[in-house]
């Protein structure tokens, strides 16, 4: 087989298999009416959106489009009208512990105790399985250890917060938030500070944990073409409110993007099947540059 058609049908048995996590178990995060207001602007604009046991919903949308603030209502760190909803449950029903075995969240930019080592800081996840007054069981250590190997951070498992690239944060995070095993993970720009082989390598470990364990995954991605690739929907917010929602297939359109940006944007297709979006240049002698310069790569081909 060619490496474009094993690539083509890598695409279709992920599509396919998260196409059954989505219908094994029902909506697991559901909203309704959700808005929320920041000194009396409309911040979120009453979203009503479900979201399936298993599946990954990427939220894209310009600053300040609502994405941050969808993601802290959904973990119940943020006042908010209507209701949401984790496995059935209401959000503002439960206690704090409850809710962070329920929700995991990975913020933007998260700020960390410098003097507290990888390992211990990773510990801290296990919180919400350990009785009060207890400590972490041998199992809890061993989970850890092993969200460190996974997430390629063993070597750093005793260097101290302080001393970590911003990547390294990123990722130190993102086991934290995983020790929780929590069925629902909310992540807010999780690979921002990644190069590009870290942002994907990442991703797929996410993508891998989530066929694994069955997670329910929304997150926000700046990166359009990552989102098309890793999200099996997309939720696209303008202005507080719902202004698309669907596959890649069905969201990632020039005419769908462009007003939700206030940019000119390429929607590309690859022969392998993959969508990569591109931002035009605003001058015309500039947009003309990069046609030519795309059909002298198709001549190329």
């Amino acid at each position: 087989m060619s490496r474009r058609g094993g690539t083509i049908v890598r695409l279709a048995e992920r599509r396919a298999l998260r196409a059954g996590l989505r219908d094994a178990g029902g909506a697991t995060v559901e909203l309704d009416g959700v808005g929320v207001d920041y000194e009396h602007r409309a911040a979120l604009r009453s979203v009503t959106v479900s979201v399936g046991r298993g599946e990954w919903v990427g939220l894209i949308g310009a600053n300040g489009a609502g994405k941050t603030t969808l993601l802290r209502a959904v973990a119940g760190l943020v006042d908010h009208r209507g209701s949401v909803r984790i496995g059935g449950v209401p959000l503002a029903s439960v206690g704090r512990r409850q809710r962070a075995r329920s929700v995991a969240y990975v913020p933007q930019s998260p700020e960390l105790p410098g003097d507290m080592s990888v390992f211990d800081y990773t510990l801290l996840g296990r919180t919400p399985h350990i009785s009060y007054l207890a400590v972490e069981s041998a199992s809890d250590v061993a989970h850890c250890r092993g969200l460190l190997e996974r997430l390629g951070l063993t070597a750093l498992a005793t260097r101290l917060l302080s001393t970590l690239s911003g990547g390294e944060r990123q990722r130190v995070v993102l086991a934290r938030a995983l020790a929780q095993e929590a069925p629902v993970l909310l992540m807010d720009e999780p690979t921002s500070a990644l190069d590009i082989a870290h942002r994907v390598e990442a991703l797929e470990i996410v993508d891998s944990l989530r066929r694994d364990w069955g997670l329910t995954v929304l997150s926000a991605l700046h990166d359009l073409t990552l989102a098309g690739q890793f999200a099996d929907r997309l939720l696209l917010l303008s202005g507080g409110g719902v202004a698309a929602l669907g596959t890649p297939e069905e969201v990632l359109h020039e005419d769908v993007l462009g007003p939700a940006f206030g940019s000119s944007v390429r929607v590309i297709r690859t022969e392998d099947g993959e969508l990569v979006i591109a931002p035009t240049r605003l001058s015309s002698s500039a947009g003309g540059r990069i046609a030519h310069d795309a059909e002298i790569g198709k001549e190329a081909r």
